[in-house]
């Protein structure tokens, strides 16, 4: 059983409940869920522009009573991939969604869309024809304008129309300060909001070598951040709680889920209800590496145009959470047994959130929307999506490890840049949120423990791109 403790509970108000002193098992009881997006999908991987990477949401740690949403798109950009670099597609709509009454279906979504303005010509191939040192340089020959809409029930209302997104960061010579440019780009809107569109370092830190036999198949290809020094395109936003929360209310209703999706004109839906000749649904992502490492190679393509209150209704991605096919490969591989099947507490922390009202065997209560006062336990809906409990407190120390090492604020519990979803995955996967004990022969997991790059104080809180080549030594 999942034990969190008092002093917690107390400040997390309805969404966090006492259930005892803080105990070593609750150091011990991560969330699986995966980590990052990068290609992997058979159709997306040959869609770079609308392949969601990563999503993150935590209440903000210099204004906590606000919530950051990031999301990144476009991987593996190498920064010297130019002369067109990496705009957002024209034809996409990107969206950021959220679920605050637990039936599975958006009740918010913020979406943004993308134009061109390029006055390049036939006079010239280059992106800027001198340095940049503000969006409004006429050097900067290459810009990008976005409108962001928010979208409900009642309605669609328009928070900002053509600003300007920071541009790809071409070089150290062209864009000697993209603090500058980053600052500019970055918008206030009404009522205390912010938003940020452009180029970032990629924020997700891993070793990738674990798709040659599970590092190597003796751990020995391990401690190499397979993204460093690549870029992505980052869309963040910055709200107020109150904007997330059910009925404005974060003090009764502080659980909210979360997952981002891209759009595209006149694609295919075999799995979706739009209309033909509309936009449909190419890519979503909620917990990181579900896609990856849950879903087969025969699911991939269909779970990124699936609707998430759809979830519970596919019973091959339902039996992958049941019976997770990661622990079977370290048994064979490495000889760790693998749990017993079926996994009720993999199905309770990718589809239901933590609640005792779920039945499952984590036995705690923490970022399920069955936590919020208003919802209606009737309409709630299994369903893959980051899950933040709004009403837990910023951490002053945080723990890469996050729900793993007793940190309260971290993955699964949301996601911060800074958590290490792969070790808390992989640890998650083999049992340790039932039996609260770390797999040793695993405990230091891909040994890539933290960005390449420190990550900001403010929003955005993304690093900034990088501008060296990839393959440069050092």
């Amino acid at each position: 059983m999942i034990k969190v403790s008092k002093p917690v509970a107390a400040a997390a108000g309805a969404g966090v409940i006492a259930a005892g002193g803080l105990v070593a098992a609750v150091a011990l009881r991560p969330a699986p869920s995966s980590a990052s997006s990068h290609r992997e999908a058979p159709l997306i991987a040959g869609d770079p522009q609308a392949d969601n990477t990563d999503l993150y949401a935590f209440t903000s740690p210099d204004r906590p009573d606000t919530v950051s949403l990031v999301a990144n798109w476009i991987p593996f950009q190498e920064p010297n991939g130019g002369p067109n670099f990496y705009p957002f597609a024209t034809g996409a709509r990107y969206n950021i969604k959220i679920d605050n009454d637990g039936d599975a279906k958006p009740d918010i979504v913020y979406r943004w869309t993308f134009r061109n303005e390029d006055r390049r010509g036939n006079k010239t191939f280059l992106y800027n024809n001198g340095p940049v040192t503000s969006l409004d340089d006429p050097n900067l020959l290459f810009r990008q304008h976005y409108t962001l809409q928010r979208i409900t029930r009642k309605g669609t209302r328009t928070l900002v129309r053509d600003a300007l997104a920071a541009p790809s960061r071409t070089g150290a010579a062209s864009m000697p300060d993209y603090g500058t440019l980053r600052r500019q780009a970055t918008r206030q809107l009404a009522g205390g909001a912010r938003t940020y569109a452009g180029q970032a370092d990629d924020s997700f830190f891993l070793d990738l070598r674990v798709f040659d036999l599970l590092y190597g198949g003796n751990l020995k290809e391990r401690g190499n951040d397979t993204l460093r020094g690549y870029n992505v395109n980052t869309i963040a936003l910055q709200v107020p709680k109150k904007d997330l929360a059910l009925k404005g209310d974060p003090g009764r209703n502080p659980v909210v889920g979360i997952w981002s999706t891209t759009d595209r004109r006149g694609a295919p839906a075999r799995l979706g209800h739009h209309r033909a000749g509309g936009y449909h649904q190419v890519s979503r992502l909620g917990n990181p590496l579900v896609n990856e490492v849950v879903s087969s190679a025969g699911l991939k393509d269909a779970f990124n145009r699936l609707a998430p209150d759809k979830d519970h209704t596919v019973k091959p991605l339902v039996k992958r959470v049941l019976e997770p096919e990661v622990p079977v490969l370290v048994e064979k591989i490495y000889g760790v047994k693998a749990p017993p099947t079926p996994r009720r507490d993999l199905f309770e922390i990718f589809l239901t959130g933590l609640a005792k009202k779920t039945g499952g065997p984590l036995q705690a209560d923490l970022n399920s929307q069955l936590l919020n006062k208003d919802a209606r336990g009737a309409r709630f809906t299994p369903a893959e999506m980051l899950r933040l409990n709004m009403a837990v407190p910023v951490t002053r120390d945080p723990n890469r490890l996050g729900v793993l090492a007793g940190d309260l604020q971290g993955f699964p519990n949301g996601r911060r840049l800074t958590d290490d979803v792969v070790d808390i995955e992989l640890q998650a996967l083999e049992g340790a949120a039932q039996t609260g004990r770390l797999v040793p022969a695993l405990a230091d997991g891909d040994r890539v423990n933290r960005n390449d790059t420190p990550f900001g104080g403010t929003f955005p809180y993304v690093a900034l791109p990088q501008t060296a080549a990839v393959n440069q030594a050092g």
